[in-house]
């Protein structure tokens, strides 16, 4: 018998962390014209101490010494900032490339020609409804329009398979046959995510949340439509295997916090994911001593979370090794143990714990720049 050690499944190997994350997202601002009511990080208003042009640039520098394959830009609306094209056209001939989220608000035709003659650049803009009736009660009147209008202008100018995301909600869930005709008539790919409580997203969370029955619809779909993106978000899902005898969703499907993946936010603050702007989820700040190389591979957190997990209350389920407990950020800004169930878990297993806890006590995030009197109220009729 061989005394060569196996190796480990890759899910395993990455649970330990790399040196450097295979992706980041970038909040590149805070200011937004819109006010999603499920915004990650209840953007609004600019943060007065955002990194400046010269400090952006410089993290991309720090980026691709480290050999980060690209970023997430985000915000807020990131196209909000007059530096946007410099700090992106700084990256892409950097070696980092750039995936950017926008509402479309500010994509016209030129800025879509702009955009189309970059190297390793993809464009995402967000959509949450086929009508504006379900996409703007979610974000904000008029944003249906123009992120139609925005599409039409990469379509226009040739920019091959931009993405079209929605966060998938129990109002928009029965229209993903038809996100999946606009992306194909647009020559665009549909990436569609998991709705979290983070964010604004934690008061509208409740309300815009899969029931049981859609959540099983989606899972699903979305191994009917293998061309179609998730970005792992499903990851909790992959319990249902135990009851199909069918394939995991693709993708690592684990919790890659703080281990392959982190966010960086206007300000140079560190956190494990975009979905725990939270204290207890900072790992520290680019603009400290060693900037982020330092954060990442020697931040406390960030080796904490790196560390060998038990299964916790989810060991004696069936379905853990499928599923991993599901979502870090959905346990802890729904009030639930890190150690317990997901709140979606697809076997109900957190439904009498989430039950249990009292109205307000479950943890808020830390940072609001939201514009006052400036949330839309979901005003659909909520379906059970």
């Amino acid at each position: 018998m061989s005394n060569i050690p196996k190796t480990p499944p890759l899910v395993e190997q990455l649970k330990g962390g790399l040196d450097a994350p295979i992706c980041l997202t970038w909040e590149l601002t805070y200011a937004c014209n819109l006010a999603c009511v499920h915004c990650l990080s209840s953007s609004g208003r600019r943060d007065p101490e955002e990194l400046s042009t010269a400090e952006a640039k410089d993290l991309i520098d720090q980026l691709a010494a480290l050999q980060v394959f690209y970023v997430n830009i985000g915000g807020g609306e990131p196209m909000l900032r007059k530096d946007f094209f410099e700090i992106v056209e700084h990256s892409v001939t950097n070696g980092v490339g750039v995936k950017f989220s926008t509402n479309g608000t500010y994509l016209d035709r030129a800025a879509a020609e702009r955009l189309v003659a970059l190297p390793y650049l993809d464009v995402q803009i967000s959509l949450d409804g086929m009508t504006p009736e379900v996409n703007d009660a979610v974000r904000g009147e008029g944003s249906h329009a123009k992120a139609l209008e925005a599409m039409g202008h990469l379509r226009d100018v040739g920019f091959e398979d931009f993405k079209i995301s929605i966060v998938c909600t129990r109002h928009n869930v029965d229209q993903l046959d038809e996100f999946k005709a606009l992306a194909d008539d647009h020559g665009a790919q549909l990436r569609i995510t998991r709705l979290r409580p983070s964010g604004r997203g934690v008061d509208s969370y409740h309300d815009l949340r899969l029931t049981n029955p859609q959540q099983r619809q989606v899972f699903h779909w979305i191994l009917d439509h293998p061309d179609v993106l998730t970005g792992d978000s499903f990851f909790h899902l992959n319990a249902l295997t135990t009851e199909t005898g069918g394939p995991n969703l693709p993708g690592l499907n684990m919790c890659g916090a703080g281990r392959v993946v982190c966010l960086i936010d206007p300000i140079g603050d560190v956190y494990a994911c975009p979905f725990v702007i939270h204290d207890e989820f900072l790992a520290g700040n680019v603009r400290d001593a060693g900037g982020f190389a330092h954060v990442w591979q020697e931040s406390t957190l960030f080796t904490e979370l790196r560390e060998p997990t038990s299964a916790g209350a989810c060991a004696s389920c069936g379905s853990y090794d499928a599923c991993q407990g599901g979502c870090m950020a959905t346990k802890f800004f729904t009030g639930l143990p890190l150690d317990g169930p997901d709140p979606d878990c697809i076997h109900g297993h957190a439904d009498e714990a989430l039950a249990g806890i009292a109205s307000g006590s479950a943890p808020r995030p830390s940072q609001d720049h939201s514009r006052p009197g400036a949330a839309v109220p979901v005003a659909l009729t909520r379906k059970h």
